[in-house]
């Protein structure tokens, strides 16, 4: 029967027993009543909401998915409630801040909530994954009255937000927009244009929706700095035209592979009435305070997906008879087959998921603490310091956990043969619904792109050598002689990456094609440098607590092993791909595959 448990202990492993994260969290003066007892009371409550109320609604929303009738918006059976349920225990203020109603608990808090939330209903957590976002940007750029009028009702969870980005011709090219926005006489702004793609654009979980919307004043000039982000609501919220709908209709439904409970919508706004957030022609700024949340949170996702992914394939590889094992214990030499968990086939793809899903935990859970101290550690370099090691974290989180959990999916589906590809057993709805993450908030292409360009050689490999330092001086302070073998192999892994950072960056001067042949594999290199790092730290914590758990610490240990064993030695592969094209580029050059692609 398929399935969800909350992995509380591998949740309490990561971040009391890896990162200390309450006593971390207590050095900062907002959290310093923050303790391991609370943070476990929350994760068990949240896991208790995600398993029991929203796990049942998610083959609902696949199969009922959402119609529009009459320019609304109507959601599957049990979304709004589920919803309700939500905000009456206060999940969408958890990380916010006091002052608009918010609980101003850390942010590795939301995090664990997110990615339970996203393993057992991703449609429906589109509906409140942009709030965080949302608040964000409005509380960072907005003016006191915007904040005064929006924050306490999107905290609050009464009002649901959107992100209106995309149009017809511009996707991720948001140069291209043409949204317009019309100044009025009283400060407010006429938006006229079509947004396509937008999650939760119109539904019937909260009377209001807070559209905040990219569009182009009169005077901006061309391209991406010359958009400015307005706050457009769907019913005004005071004045004269309180309880009013302003003039912004859905317009259509897209038909979709997966996400069915979610609303993806076409969003005609005709004079709609906004309000400018932030600076004029600076609006993308202030968009990429909530596209940045969304990453992380879509990130979380598939680390999410890819847990519940693995857990029932586990599930049914221990419950499915088929073949007889190579190696079969004495209690079953007379049955006539074997359950295929004691297949080696099946087990590699069994520990595969296990090692990525671990993995991607202790990434997106350092990840959160670091937007934690970012934003409340007392010393301002730190700060600083840590917003940096986010900003190169956010793209590796969100398309290399992305990637695995389409592929953490993919090998589930596998696991169940046959059974994993027809709809009753479950596990084909995760593979659609999670195919998505790869492409949304910026397709995974992109980030590579951004991680290596914006991210790595725009401050020539300074925030990167930062992190390499820091995981270079662990893997020196080393002592334990059973992980010596994979110390050395993140030690050659590090080199390889510094290396190759300087090869690519002085070869793109002569080269400027060169990174974007490259891109995908310089990430991939790097988000292994941080697993390789995360998964040394795992096994020497495992190894000291052995003592206490030795079935569950045993199993972290072999895990890690299995990670160092059979999944990091991708990185060869990886950096040949990029010495090869470094070679090619002072030699031959790079091929333009335009022409042969063309050839019919």
């Amino acid at each position: 029967m398929f399935a969800y448990r909350p992995p509380l202990k591998d949740i309490q492993f990561v971040l009391a027993d890896m990162f200390q994260a309450a006593s971390v969290l207590q050095h900062y003066p907002e959290f310093a009543e923050i303790d391991q007892d609370l943070m476990q009371q929350v994760i068990e409550e949240a896991g208790r909401y995600a398993s029991e109320i929203l796990f049942p609604l998610n083959a609902v929303g696949d199969a009922e998915g959402c119609r529009l009738e009459n320019g609304q918006v109507k959601t599957p059976a049990g979304f709004a409630s589920a919803y309700h349920q939500f905000c009456e225990a206060g999940w969408p203020a958890l990380a916010c801040d006091p002052e608009y109603g918010g609980q101003g608990l850390p942010h590795t808090l939301n995090s664990v909530l997110y990615e339970m939330l996203n393993a057992t209903n991703l449609a429906w957590t589109m509906f409140p994954g942009l709030l965080h976002g949302a608040y964000s940007c409005i509380h960072r750029y907005a003016t006191d009255d915007i904040k005064r009028t929006y924050l306490p009702k999107i905290v609050s969870g009464e009002w649901l937000a959107t992100m209106c980005l995309t149009e017809p011709h511009a996707g991720s090219d948001l140069g291209l927009l043409r949204t317009k926005a019309i100044p009025n006489d009283d400060g407010s702004y006429r938006i006229t244009g079509t947004k396509i793609f937008i999650s939760g654009g119109d539904q019937d979980i909260t009377e209001n929706i807070v559209h905040l919307v990219l569009a182009r004043l009169p005077d901006a000039p061309a391209g991406s700095k010359g958009i400015s982000l307005f706050v457009v609501p769907k019913i005004f919220p005071e004045g004269e035209r309180a309880g009013q709908r302003n003039s912004l209709i859905c317009t259509g439904l897209e038909h979709k592979m997966g996400i069915h409970g979610s609303p993806t919508c076409t969003m005609q706004f005709d004079d709609a009435t906004g309000w400018l957030v932030g600076e004029p022609h600076r609006g993308l700024a202030a968009m990429f305070v909530m596209m940045n949340s969304a990453r992380l949170q879509v990130g979380i996702g598939g680390v999410g997906i890819a847990e519940t992914a693995y857990q029932n394939s586990l599930a049914y590889a221990n419950e499915r008879i088929q073949s007889r094992a190579v190696n079969r214990p004495e209690s079953r030499k007379n049955e006539p087959a074997d359950p295929i968990v004691m297949h080696p086939a099946i087990q590699r793809l069994l520990m595969s998921q296990r090692a990525w899903v671990e993995g991607g935990r202790m990434l997106t859970y350092y990840s959160a603490l670091l937007l934690d101290g970012a934003e409340h550690h007392p010393d301002p370099a730190q700060r600083k310091e840590m917003d940096e090691q986010l900003a190169l974290l956010t793209p590796i989180i969100k398309a290399v956990m992305t990637d695995q959990g389409f592929a953490g999916a993919s090998n589930a589906v596998q696991i169940y043969g046959g059974h994993g590809y027809v709809c009753e057993t479950g596990i084909e709805q995760y593979m659609r619904d999670v195919r998505i993450t790869m492409i949304y908030e910026g397709t995974n292409e992109i980030q590579a792109i951004d991680l290596l360009m914006r991210k790595i050689l725009a401050d020539k490999g300074h925030r990167l050598g930062q992190l390499l330092d820091t995981i270079d001086a662990t893997l020196a302070a080393n002592t334990d002689k059973a992980v010596s073998v994979a110390v050395t192999a993140v030690q050659k892994l590090t080199a390889t990456l510094r290396d190759l950072t300087e090869r690519v960056g002085q070869a793109s001067l002569e080269h400027p094609v060169l990174p974007y042949h490259v891109a995908s594999e310089m990430m991939r290199l790097t988000g292994h440098c941080i697993l390789s790092w995360l998964w040394l730290k795992a096994s020497q914590t495992a190894t000291a607590l052995r003592n206490n758990d030795p079935t569950f610490y045993d199993a972290k240990r072999h895990t890690a092993d299995y990670y160092f064993t059979y999944i990091l030695p991708e990185t060869l592969q990886l950096a040949g791909v990029v010495e090869t094209c470094l070679a090619r580029a002072q030699t031959q050059g790079l091929q333009d595959f335009r022409g042969d692609l063309n050839v019919q």
